[in-house]
C-alpha cells in the first residue's frame, strides 16, 4: 500500500477483526492508501483482551478501535477518521462545502453515535448478564434498534438529492465507512433488510472497490469463528 503518513513511525491499529468500530477505521486506512500494522485485540477471549491492563494504558474506556499515528494513541473511530481526514486530505472522505461536510458527519453519527452503541458487544454481554435476559429477547432488542436505525437512514438517503452512487455523491467517504460495517453486523442477527434498498444499493457500490474487499472481517489475521 501506499502511504503518505507525515511519520516514520509505523502506524498501529488496535482492533476485532469483528469490530464494527474497528472496521470502519480498517477502511479510512484503506480508502487513503495508508499502510498500517494490525495488532489484535480479542474481545472475547480471557475476559476480553481490552480489560487488560497493557492496553487499558492505551485506551482507559477499554474499546477498540485505538490508532497509534504520529507519536500519539488516537480513540474514538469518528475521532481518528476526522483525524486522518485533517492529517492526510487525500483522497477526501468529507466534501468540500460546509453543509455537505455536515451532511456526512451527520449520516455517520447516525450510525455510530445512536444506532451503534445500542447493540454493541459490551450492551449484549449486560443484557445477557446481569439482567439475564435470554438470547432470543437480546436478539430482539438488537434487531429492533437496528430496523429503527436503518429505517431512518434509508429515508435520508432515499429523499435527500445529494446522495449519489455512495452515501455523499459518487466517491466513497465517511458516511459508507460506517454503513457498511453495520449492514454486516446487520445480517449476523438475522436482521430483515428488504426495507433497505437504498441502504443494499450504496453497500453493493462499496463491496466492488479494493478498499472495502480487503478490510472485511474475514480477511484479518484475527478472524475466528467466535460470535
Amino acid at each position: 500500500m501506499s502511504t503518505n503518513a507525515t511519520s516514520a513511525e509505523p502506524v498501529r491499529l488496535y482492533g476485532y477483526w469483528r469490530s464494527t468500530a474497528a472496521w470502519r477505521v480498517r477502511l479510512a486506512l484503506g480508502l487513503k492508501g495508508l499502510a498500517w500494522q494490525y495488532c489484535p485485540v480479542h474481545l472475547l477471549r480471557d475476559g476480553g483482551e481490552q480489560r487488560q491492563p497493557e492496553f487499558l494504558r492505551l485506551n482507559p474506556q477499554g474499546l477498540v478501535p485505538a490508532l497509534a499515528i504520529d507519536g500519539r494513541v488516537l480513540t474514538q473511530s469518528l475521532a481518528i477518521i476526522e483525524y486522518l481526514e485533517e492529517t492526510r486530505p487525500q483522497p477526501a472522505l468529507l466534501p468540500r462545502d460546509p453543509a455537505g461536510r455536515a451532511r456526512v458527519r451527520s449520516l455517520a453519527q447516525l450510525v455510530a453515535s445512536d444506532l451503534h452503541p445500542l447493540n454493541n458487544l459490551r450492551v449484549l454481554q449486560y443484557l445477557g448478564g446481569p439482567l439475564q435476559l435470554g438470547e432470543e429477547q437480546r436478539n430482539a432488542w438488537y434487531r429492533h434498534w437496528v430496523a429503527t436505525g436503518l429505517a431512518a437512514l434509508e429515508a435520508r438517503l432515499a429523499g435527500e438529492p445529494d446522495t449519489g452512487r455512495f452515501c455523499h455523491g459518487n466517491a466513497p467517504g465517511l458516511a459508507d465507512c460506517c454503513l457498511v460495517p453495520q449492514l454486516y453486523n446487520a445480517r449476523r442477527y438475522d436482521c430483515r433488510l428488504d426495507d433497505f434498498p437504498t441502504l443494499l444499493r450504496i453497500e453493493s457500490a462499496c463491496l466492488a472497490l479494493d478498499a472495502f474487499a480487503a478490510s472485511s472481517p474475514e480477511r484479518q489475521p484475527d478472524a475466528g469463528p467466535a460470535r
